[in-house]
């Protein structure tokens, strides 16, 4: 005991990183499975928008993603009726076809690699935040996860079916994780269907409290360092699992039926 009070913050930190990746190391889902519950628990903190919006995960290493069917709402998506599409979204697998809006996700697979989960969503305090044409400000600790990591298109393409709208899209991302559109919602893209999943459900929080405190007053800057260190600490793939795997457990407590 008296040894870790000579720990500074950073060790201790590192401590604490060390035994989250002990602790949540097991991948309870299979990839489909962690794609269902995503649209469940987005669908379920306020990103539904009729059949607007789309997730999509890489498949293995390969060109192929998983996405939902057109038709479907985000609380109507389970492992069963996801469909395998190509790059240039020809059916692989599946019944019904995809949305043609997720052509601007190949043009993000293809210029990061690194990236294997995109949630694009309208959701409420998101859209009527890109109506003001603003930047998202991050200035709270919830929403430092996303401090310095989120891009902004100030001008809106139009509905986003075309290969121009992918590319600008892409652009316009750059190696951010997220990206807010102006009059139109969110795009996220990350390493992991879990990370993906998080930082979706915090940009929709970070532009309500956008909304919420500018009405108030000025929105005061937090340090960056602080929101670095606060951004670095949160967004570890330990993290990420754990908080998903909450809002999972939340959501299937809920079904009755998970197929």
């Amino acid at each position: 005991m008296d040894q870790v009070r000579e720990y500074s913050k950073a060790e201790l930190m590192t401590c604490a990183q060390e035994e989250m990746q002990k602790q949540f190391q097991a991948d309870r889902w299979s990839l489909r499975e962690k794609v269902a519950l995503t649209c469940r628990i987005l669908f379920s903190q306020g990103h539904e928008s009729g059949l607007a919006g789309q997730i999509t995960t890489r498949i293995d290493d390969s060109s192929h993603f998983l996405t939902q069917r057109l038709g479907l709402g985000f609380d109507e998506i389970t492992p069963s009726n996801l469909l395998e599409v190509t790059e240039n979204l020809e059916l692989v697998s599946g019944d019904g076809m995809p949305n043609p809006a997720n052509r601007f996700h190949s043009w993000i697979y293809r210029a990061r690699p690194e990236v294997r989960c995109i949630v694009h969503t309208h959701p409420l305090h998101t859209s009527a935040l890109s109506m003001l044409e603003l930047p998202l400000a991050i200035s709270h600790m919830d929403t430092a996860l996303l401090f310095d990591d989120v891009a902004f298109l100030p001008d809106w393409p139009g509905v986003p079916v075309g290969n121009e709208e992918g590319r600008i899209i892409s652009e316009a991302i750059g190696d951010k994780r997220a990206l807010l559109l102006a009059h139109h919602g969110l795009v996220v893209a990350c390493p992991t269907v879990e990370e993906a999943c998080v930082i979706a459900i915090q940009f929709e929080r970070a532009a309500k409290l956008h909304l919420l405190a500018s009405s108030a007053g000025k929105i005061r800057p937090i340090s960056p360092a602080l929101a670095r260190e606060a951004h670095d600490w949160v967004l570890t793939a330990s993290r990420s699992r754990a908080t998903f795997a909450y809002y999972a457990r939340r959501i299937l407590r809920d079904l009755a039926v998970f197929e």
